[in-house]
């Protein structure tokens, strides 16, 4: 074959393509760029027909003008994805598609439907594309791939036997999560985005702990045995366990020291921190918040490696605007788009100084990986 390979034309005779699911990309989206994205959302995906070897170009053996096969990607025991082939600007309007679309994939995978959708967000547009029965389960999550897909990698969904195409905005999801084996006390993880932007500050304002109430085992007698009790937390607690079957007076009464003594062991020692947050205010633009805690359910691609085995500290950073509801609709107003390109460069900032001071991996909102250069 030629080099670089020539992809296959798109068979707009098969009568079944117009049913199916396809994925858009524009020019210089590899087959390999396609393939890392499905092993993000299904571990298992393989190419079961690579789209074609690259030949051996010192000895310029074995080429032809032939077009390569397509390939052949099985995501899931039920789902394969098919190309990539080759469409002309014509041959994309003619699906709907958009113009610059250069290179289109296949998805076959069951068909499954649901309910109607619900009233509400519709972020990915699928409650557009579905009006009558959305997808579930295989569907579901395969749609939910190829739009994500599509959204990283700057192309578009059209979507089975009604044709509708789904442009996702590639920054309608601008949140980004740290994974790393390191974690930060909030003094420390301050001082870091304080690095990026200056005026955030720590969000841990709360109404400290100082034991059980005074009315404890109370509000749950009232009615049942008047309002004769003692208003001290510990009578309360007895009154209680006696209300729960504890009748030996002396029982209730070690109960209670037992009780007692716990919660002052806890306000003398408190357990470690286990999350904590920081924000930053951007005025009219909403807010950047930073969420720290332990996490174990983490994105396929970081699972088993030797670092997150015990799980993982996540660093999150998320937006939130002055209009939360507008987080989910598909095509949100322009005033939101201009404070969500505002509030992306923060972001960005801070967690590029969270991977220089803890190392570790950076994923999208789609769990994608991120490179740091990237940012």
């Amino acid at each position: 074959m030629v080099w670089p390979p020539v992809l296959p034309r798109i068979p707009l005779d098969d009568l079944g393509l117009r049913t199916r699911h396809l994925l858009a990309l524009p020019a210089g989206i590899g087959a390999d760029e396609v393939e890392v994205l499905a092993i993000s959302r299904f571990p298992s995906a393989r190419w079961e027909r690579l789209p074609g070897a690259e030949p051996d170009r010192a000895a310029g053996r074995g080429r032809s003008s032939a077009p390569v096969e397509p390939g052949v990607l099985r995501v899931s025991r039920l789902s394969t994805l098919t190309g990539p082939y080759a469409v002309d600007q014509a041959e994309a309007v003619s699906l709907g598609l958009p113009a610059q679309t250069a290179v289109v994939y296949d998805a076959a995978c069951p068909r499954e439907r649901g309910a109607k959708p619900y009233p509400g967000g519709d972020r990915d547009g699928l409650k557009r594309a579905f009006p009558d029965a959305m997808p579930i389960r295989e569907e579901e999550r395969v749609l939910l791939w190829l739009v994500a897909a599509a959204r990283r990698l700057g192309g578009a969904v059209r979507t089975g036997e009604h044709g509708v195409v789904l442009h996702p905005d590639v920054d309608g999801t601008i949140d980004l999560t740290l994974y790393s084996s390191r974690w930060l006390e909030p003094d420390e993880a301050l001082a870091v985005v304080q690095r990026a932007v200056p005026r955030a500050r720590l969000a841990m304002d709360g109404t400290p702990w100082a034991g059980p109430a005074t009315d404890a085992g109370r509000r749950a007698l009232a009615g049942i045995m008047g309002t004769g009790l003692p208003e001290r937390g510990g009578s309360g607690l007895s009154a209680a366990l006696a209300q729960h079957g504890v009748q030996d007076e002396r029982e209730r009464e070690r109960l209670v020291a037992e009780a007692l003594a716990y919660d002052a062991a806890m306000l003398a020692d408190p357990p470690p921190r286990e999350g904590f947050g920081a924000i930053v205010d951007l005025g009219v633009d909403g807010l950047v918040a930073l969420e720290v805690g332990a996490e174990e359910i983490l994105p396929p691609l970081l699972r088993d490696l030797p670092w997150t085995r015990a799980g993982a500290v996540a660093y999150r950073v998320r937006w939130e605007p002055s209009d939360v509801d507008e987080l989910e609709l598909e095509r949100p107003s322009f005033a939101h788009k201009v404070a969500r390109g505002r509030a992306i460069p923060p972001m960005q900032a801070i967690v590029r100084e969270l991977h220089a001071a803890v190392g570790g991996e950076i994923a999208d909102a789609a769990e994608f990986l991120v490179a740091p250069e990237d940012l």
